[in-house]
């Protein structure tokens, strides 16, 4: 089954930020997909981790205005 995404910000190097459902857990993560040339792997932080890691680029931003539009 395909997994849920919602592209939440995509850098200008090409690094994207996805809010997915975490298959086993059925809890939201955020996905880092780094672009080809850093080399980097894929990988997955829950939500409060990511919040509070660094939490000052605009893909935090989004997240935020995101969790925020739900209440609205």
């Amino acid at each position: 089954m395909p997994q849920a995404a919602k592209e939440l910000y995509r850098s200008a190097n090409g690094d994207k930020w996805s809010l997915v459902l975490d298959d086993t857990m059925a809890r939201p993560q955020v996905l880092h997909e780094p672009n080809r040339a850093s080399g980097g792997q894929a990988s997955r932080t829950e939500i409060g981790d990511f919040l509070v890691r660094d939490a000052h680029g605009p893909q935090h931003a989004e997240l935020l205005r995101l969790i925020g539009s739900l209440v609205e």
